[in-house]
């Protein structure tokens, strides 16, 4: 009895660890930065700083957490319902890996920078697609490619490893729609938020 009743609660307790904030479903952009204004601030400048348009930069943070600040990869399942340990050590809003984020850091010489800092992890995204444009040509406009290369690595991206996991084609695909009812919504609202009062004040 003792020892179901342990067992019981180091189950309880892995399981608390698996909490994160909560994700968002956006299926408006806009009304996302206009709850949000620092987000769109920090979006802005990713934007003017990389030359990587903001719609595209929002679409992988949507696909890789739902704007959750501290999300995590599901853990791997021991007997098939105990929680064990996650695959990866990415986390939060871009799941970045942390030897990825270490040389984001080592780059640009943000070492303060973290991971579930919207602003750090949008200027990640941006500094991160501005990369896969240098190392592997890809058009800063691109969301397919982008994705791509940013969960493939530019070296997998670039001895084409994504041709073999359809599961990951159809990811990209789902990124570019994404990226494209953004850049849809947000051409209805950017001057709005443009001229959002609070935005003036940050």
């Amino acid at each position: 009895m003792k020892r179901l009743l342990a067992l019981g609660l180091l189950v309880a307790v892995t399981i608390s660890g698996c909490l994160s904030t909560p994700a968002r479903e956006v299926t408006n952009v806009c009304n996302l930065l206009d709850e949000k204004v620092s987000w769109y601030r920090a979006a802005k400048l990713s934007e003017e700083k990389w030359k990587v348009p903001m719609h595209l930069q929002l679409a992988i943070i949507h696909q890789e957490s739902r704007f959750a600040s501290r999300a995590k990869p599901p853990r791997n399942k021991i007997f098939g319902f105990i929680p064990g340990a996650r695959p990866t050590d990415s986390y939060g809003y871009t799941q970045a890996k942390k030897a990825t984020w270490e040389w984001y850091q080592l780059k640009t010489g943000k070492k303060d920078a973290r991971r579930d800092n919207f602003s750090d992890a949008i200027d990640f995204v941006g500094w991160y697609a501005n990369q896969s444009n240098l190392r592997s040509k890809i058009s800063k406009t691109d969301a397919y490619r982008q994705y791509l290369a940013y969960h493939e690595g530019h070296g997998g991206f670039n001895k084409k490893s994504y041709e073999k996991k359809d599961w990951l084609i159809s990811i990209a695909k789902k990124v570019e729609s994404k990226s494209n009812t953004y850049k849809s919504q947000l051409s209805q609202c950017r001057e709005q938020l443009d001229s959002n009062r609070i935005w003036t004040l940050f």
